[in-house]
């Protein structure tokens, strides 16, 4: 499949060491990001995402949605969810971004930021759940964001703009040596939704 955007090696290791971090540009055609992305601003069962930290439940601004192959159960952020049954757009979305990664997955984590004063803090995806160095492809629709890596050891950082219909994968070791953030930022009014596409091990039905 032909990508949209021509100036992304998508071979290129944005990561300099332990682990591996592809960006692939604009995947999706303008009118065709557009339309997903206010199709799953509607359709999606968006809910406040919730955490426990340091023992007391938390209830964020930014929304989010967990979709899958199987009504399995993920423990995130301290919180159990239970998936939903892929909608016909999401699905659609899943079925490009394996088309183009070649990678498979059977769960997605939507995040829906209503503006730039919205982020996730340093962190990294390693919940016993998922699979192993498994791939995490990370799909934006709406609002261009800086998205930042850190290294858990030597603090080197590296940062990117994730544009309206582009792609990244996140796999290998990245997630024991890497943290990632996507900072808050008083410029941006308009909404940004990422899907997260990953696996969760031991899913059935």
């Amino acid at each position: 499949m032909k990508l949209f955007d021509d100036n992304f090696d998508s071979s290129r290791n944005v990561l300099p060491y332990d682990g591996t971090v592809n960006y692939f540009g604009k995947v999706l055609g303008l009118a065709q990001a557009d339309a997903y992305l206010h199709i799953l601003l509607k359709e999606l069962d968006w809910k406040n995402d919730e955490a426990m930290i340091f023992g007391k439940h938390i209830l964020t601004k930014r929304k989010v949605a967990w979709y899958g192959d199987f009504p399995f159960e993920y423990t995130y952020s301290g919180i159990l969810k239970r998936a939903m049954p892929w909608p016909d757009a999401l699905k659609e979305i899943k079925d490009i971004v394996e088309k183009i990664s070649g990678e498979a997955f059977n769960s997605c984590l939507c995040n829906l930021y209503h503006d730039g004063s919205e982020g996730m803090a340093w962190h990294s995806d390693g919940e016993k759940d998922l699979k192993k160095h498994g791939a995490i492809a990370s799909l934006t629709l709406g609002a261009e964001r800086k998205f930042g890596f850190k290294h858990k050891q030597s603090k080197e950082t590296i940062y990117l703009i994730l544009e309206h219909g582009s792609l990244l994968v996140m796999k290998a070791q990245t997630q024991d040596y890497w943290l990632h953030r996507l900072p808050p930022t008083s410029k941006i009014t308009t909404p940004r939704i990422n899907l997260t596409f990953r696996t969760i091990e031991g899913a059935s039905t």
